[in-house]
């Protein structure tokens, strides 16, 4: 008897702890929390109270998660308006990074306002996602210039960035860049960072940007508006991309691929199945891989199980979001911020 009831105690307790892990999303509800005429690609939690974001019309600012209090300003240079959709953050400072030339990446400055400590000119510089491996160390990536892709770091927590030479960077395809759709083509882990690209190539880094090296996965990238739109990984090995083509929305061939060896090898998953084009895609936290979101302007996705099966969870349209915990998360997108609410 002994035996028996240990072994139902046993089998309780796992069942109990596969129902938690698998955290099954039946149902979204959406808040907005900001509107205004812009457009939105770009938001990061600065703390677990405070949502940043830049935007077009060189828009950027600041949402209190609590209360849902807005702080905004425009960012203007000389006679130019800033067009952001790459924005980062570190313990001290948050950033935000223009598009096309001339590229302008500001940093928190004294009084409130904004610092810049990068400028990039030239045919062919636009620059696409920024993010931070830790307080001293960024990157941010665009475009290839000169026969490889733009890439900038710094190691000295934002004050200077020095732009990487093609000579230490694998050789650049013509055209290839990274689609500036949600600031997620960069996906960091300790060390190591992945970047996923236009013609659907994938670069690697495993010490922080000294070294690279590039596979190529089977994501649909015949055409132009085709390719990697974002990446994400759970954690070293675990990681998912998703793209499609934004002129061709109801396409759901090879637009999504997964990774289990950290990147090494991609396999087409979900394969002519939902979801169709988007342009952002998270795991869930505390999901063990295995919970993912995925938000475009033809709606937002869920998958419960990797990505194998996905069930479509709402048609409002966003263009990035981002988690506050296993149940909430912030979208953005075409003239507004939200709160998303899963359950």
């Amino acid at each position: 008897m002994r035996i028996f009831i240990l072994l139902l105690l046993t089998i309780v307790f796992i069942s109990c702890a596969d129902q938690k892990r698998q955290q099954q999303f039946e149902k979204v509800t959406v808040l907005p929390v900001y509107e205004d005429s812009v457009s939105i690609r770009a938001i990061t939690f600065l703390d677990s109270r405070t949502l940043a974001f830049a935007g077009s019309k060189g828009i950027y600012g600041t949402v209190d998660v609590t209360n849902h209090k807005i702080r905004a300003n425009v960012q203007q240079y000389d006679s130019i308006t800033p067009q952001f959709r790459a924005v980062g953050k570190i313990s001290e400072d948050f950033f935000m990074l223009s598009i096309e030339s001339p590229a302008l990446l500001y940093k928190t400055g004294e009084n409130g306002t904004m610092e810049l400590v990068y400028k990039e000119e030239g045919e062919g510089v636009f620059y696409d996602s920024l993010t931070f491996w830790n307080d001293l160390e960024g990157i941010a990536v665009g475009d290839t210039v000169d026969g490889c892709l733009s890439m900038i770091i710094t190691r000295d927590g934002g004050k200077t960035w020095e732009k990487v030479p093609c000579s230490d960077l694998p050789k650049g395809i013509e055209g290839e860049g990274a689609f500036a759709a949600s600031n997620s083509n960069i996906a960091v882990i300790g060390d190591e960072a992945w970047i996923g690209t236009t013609e659907g190539r994938i670069y690697h880094t495993g010490n922080k940007g000294a070294s690279w090296s590039v596979v190529d996965t089977p994501i649909i990238s015949k055409e132009a508006a085709q390719g990697i739109y974002s990446l994400h990984f759970y954690d070293e090995d675990i990681g998912f991309a998703i793209g499609g083509d934004y002129t061709q929305p109801e396409l759901n061939k090879a637009n999504k691929i997964s990774t289990h060896d950290g990147g090494k090898t991609w396999k087409l998953i979900a394969d002519g199945q939902e979801p169709n084009y988007k342009s952002c895609v998270q795991f869930v936290p505390n999901s063990e891989g295995e919970g993912l979101v995925a938000v475009g302007f033809t709606g937002i996705s869920y998958s419960g199980d990797g990505g194998h099966q996905w069930k479509k969870l709402s048609d409002e349209p966003f263009y990035t979001i981002r988690f506050l915990n296993d149940s909430i998360a912030y979208a953005a997108g075409k003239n507004r911020i939200a709160r998303l609410t899963f359950k």
